[in-house]
């Protein structure tokens, strides 16, 4: 390679070679862990609503059980409801601080 111009031909497309190349893994990378993200995201939420779920039928079965005669519920009827609603918006804050930490670190 004594000519300079050709030289510099074949240096140039190495360079956009590489380029590429790097390109292509970084947004291979980034797809992938927005893949995981995302498939995470969505286990958490289903394991969350069947949990709710779960609460829900355990708490409908607790009622109706416990309330036989009479339409008026009893305050520890309503202390208990206070109760599972204050652990559902500890869990829903654990699970935002989670997501936040995800995306912090995915950054």
């Amino acid at each position: 390679m004594s000519n300079p111009l050709v030289q510099a031909f074949f240096v140039g497309r190495a360079v956009a070679e590489v380029i590429n190349e790097r390109v292509e893994v970084a947004l291979t990378d980034a797809l992938s862990e927005l893949g995981k993200f995302d498939a995470e995201a969505k286990e958490q939420l289903r394991q969350f609503t069947e949990e709710v779920i779960a609460r829900a039928n355990r708490a409908a079965e607790s009622s109706a059980t416990g309330t036989t005669t009479g339409n008026s519920s009893t305050g520890g009827d309503s202390v208990d409801l206070q109760t599972e609603i204050d652990e559902l918006r500890a869990e829903i804050a654990l699970l935002r601080s989670e997501l936040q930490k995800y995306r912090n670190t995915a950054k």
